[in-house]
């Protein structure tokens, strides 16, 4: 059996990670410590699960419960800290995405696991959707040829846009913004669909939607003198999994969960595009917006040989319907594929990544599913040029970014 800690007691793994290995794999996989600066809610992870011990020093829960592995679920401005001192410390470590969130803490990881002789894991879990998984299956049994050009478009709605501008993501130094701390899943299903690295990266990005834009603001949605005009107004502090994960928590960091995107601190970009060019010579445009009415996302894959279209839509009037592959050959025939419904989250792609970390039986692997952290590091460094090319207005090389 092996033993886990927990870098992190947030509500990502808590229901994502520590609830699944303490009940689906309690066979094969045992919580030994937790570890959060927020001792309220270690303890809820700690009561929610096994009820393993809190501690409030991370090198004395190593040192006391000697773990196989440690799972790193923190602000994404510290994974690389508690990374580093895990594999340090003779640990494997499991990181949730984004592995990290500038170059230089990329570059640090990377040296930690080489020089320590330990694994990070990255968690991609739209790897594992049987959807995304069926175009990697087309391509590369060379239906489309080689493949030349990706065409990738994700947009958050509303809800699931806005709530990024509520907590403390909406800091670039605590999530690198957006196309790190979310498009790292996207870059990452690129790179694998292609078995390919990124090369030269440029990309445009900025705040228009949320931030200053209006007069009508307050600190945050609990206390708002606007809450019952502002169409963005949340009433979490009414939820009971959320007052207990954050607001009863709140005496102990100060850390407010919805706080108001229309806020003066926001610094990260609600719009951005990137384009990418590939060892290999594909090209990949890419863009991310977050305030669309629907919830979704599109992708076309053009090779020599012909064209792939995939398209899934999470929210609004169009959600639900069958995902489809449409399959073009170079004279224009079209087949087309439906990939039934399956249960889990992310398309039914967590399921099948918590069998492959916590299920105990080796799996064959032979598309690759799993992450290691040189895919990390593709993934972030797409992002984190991305930024640096906003920036500076220069495009910019990954090969520099990783200083090789």
């Amino acid at each position: 059996m092996k033993t886990y800690a927990f870098a992190g007691a947030s509500s990502r793994a808590i229901g994502m990670f520590a609830i699944p290995i303490a009940r689906r794999f309690r066979d094969t996989a045992r919580i030994v410590g937790v570890f959060d600066i927020n001792p309220h809610r270690a303890h809820l992870l700690s009561e929610r699960t096994t009820h393993p011990p809190v501690f409030n020093d991370f090198d004395a829960m190593l040192r006391e419960t000697k773990p196989n592995c440690v799972i790193v679920t923190t602000v994404d401005r510290y994974h690389h800290e508690y990374i580093i001192r895990a594999l340090e410390a003779g640990c494997d470590a499991i990181a949730e995405k984004p592995m990290t969130i500038d170059d230089e803490k990329c570059r640090a990881i990377l040296e930690a696991e080489r020089r320590s002789g330990r694994k990070v894991t990255v968690t991609f879990n739209y790897r594992f959707m049987p959807y995304v998984t069926l175009a990697k299956e087309v391509i590369r049994s060379g239906a489309l040829g080689r493949v030349l050009n990706v065409d990738f478009e994700w947009i958050l709605d509303r809800r699931h846009g806005a709530d990024y501008f509520r907590r403390w993501h909406r800091r670039m130094e605590n999530s690198g913004g957006l196309l790190v701390h979310k498009s790292t899943h996207h870059f990452d299903l690129v790179n694998w669909w292609l078995d390919d690295e990124p090369e030269r990266v440029f990309g445009f990005g900025s705040r228009q939607f949320y931030g200053p834009t209006r007069a009508e603001r307050g600190e945050r949605c609990s206390t708002c003198d606007y809450a019952q005009t502002c169409e963005f107004f949340v009433d979490y502090a009414g939820d009971p999994t959320m007052k207990a994960l954050y607001f009863d928590a709140e005496q102990h960091d100060g850390y407010f969960r919805d706080r108001c995107v229309f806020s003066e601190e926001i610094d990260i970009y609600d719009t951005m595009s990137v384009s990418v060019r590939y060892a290999g010579g594909a090209q990949l445009a890419y863009s991310l917006i977050a305030y669309s009415p629907y919830e979704g996302w599109r992708a076309s894959i053009t090779g020599t040989g012909g064209r792939m279209e995939l398209e899934e839509i999470e929210s609004g009037p169009l959600a639900g319907q069958a995902r489809q592959i449409k399959l073009f050959d170079a004279r224009g025939n079209l087949t087309m594929r439906e990939v039934p419904a399956v249960e889990g989250g992310h398309g039914g792609g967590d399921p099948l990544l918590l069998e492959r970390l916590f299920g105990g039986k080796p799996i064959p692997d032979p598309l690759g599913h799993m992450a290691g952290a040189r895919a990390g590091a593709m993934s972030i460094l797409i992002g984190i040029g991305a930024n640096k090319s906003i920036a500076s207005g220069q495009p910019m090389n990954i090969a520099d970014l990783l200083a090789v």
